[in-house]
């Protein structure tokens, strides 16, 4: 198995070497990844320039780009031998919830997967994390048993992990996204010349965190699998809106 490591935290991060290290027992690893931190980078991809990329070993590459246009590139010619599987991590922090939209992690899993890959997406459930073999651990659990029960190709797992010794891990949960309250509002910041900056404000707090959700299992202490889809259409209210445009003019 050739898989395809990514992440937006950057090609020397902690995360993303321990993934690499733990990939490499269960098949050909390459890492194409951020020259540097883009978090929140979201499914960007670099349009109005030309991307700079630079190899430093038969297996890794840094990117002047986002983590899409990493895995973009990978896939569409950077790599001699396409890869069989893209798998985006180990990120310093969660992406539950609301917080997927915005993440550069789950975001080089969603473009593997847009280029017709299997993909996963794994994240600390902590800012500041130890334990990444862990979650390097996890990832390597589950390809095993994707090799034995294959899922379709469409799909994209976003998996978040406690930050503690594997020996602690509960266990393993099919969970759905928590909701969030809407973030905090921005800080402003003025500057000399008296204009004015802002910093983004922080995340809201936890809204949804019922059981099934992946901050309710992660809370309790078990790896939180999570499918995502590609579609975001909200078929259930299609009925509704044919209805109502019938009165639009």
């Amino acid at each position: 198995m050739r898989i395809l490591v990514s992440n937006d935290d950057g090609y020397l991060s902690h995360g993303i070497i321990a993934l690499f290290d733990a990939l490499s027992s269960v098949g050909t690893a390459v890492i194409v990844a951020p020259d540097r931190n883009r978090s929140a980078a979201s499914h960007s991809l670099t349009l109005r320039r030309p991307i700079s990329t630079h190899q430093h070993s038969e297996t890794l590459y840094s990117v002047e780009g986002t983590p899409t246009d990493c895995v973009h590139l990978a896939l569409g010619g950077l790599l001699q031998e396409e890869p069989d599987m893209v798998v985006s991590g180990i990120n310093d922090g969660p992406n539950m919830g609301d917080d997927v939209l915005y993440s550069g992690t789950v975001a080089a899993a969603v473009e593997g997967r847009n280029l017709g890959h299997p993909a996963i997406a794994v994240s600390m459930a902590s800012h500041n994390p130890s334990h990444y073999a862990t979650a390097a651990q996890i990832v390597t659990d589950l390809i095993k048993q994707m090799n034995k029960v294959p899922l379709p190709a469409d799909t994209i797992l976003n998996v978040n992990v406690p930050d503690v010794p594997r020996s602690e891990i509960q266990g393993v949960r099919a969970t759905r996204l928590g909701k969030r309250h809407p973030s905090q509002k921005a800080t402003r910041e003025p500057t000399p010349r008296g204009d004015a900056m802002f910093w983004i404000g922080p995340a809201g707090d936890i809204s949804d965190d019922s059981p099934g959700t992946d901050f309710n299992a992660v809370s309790e202490g078990f790896v939180s699998v999570t499918p995502l889809q590609i579609d975001l259409t909200r078929f259930g209210t299609m009925s509704s809106l044919s209805d109502w445009l019938e009165h639009f003019e």
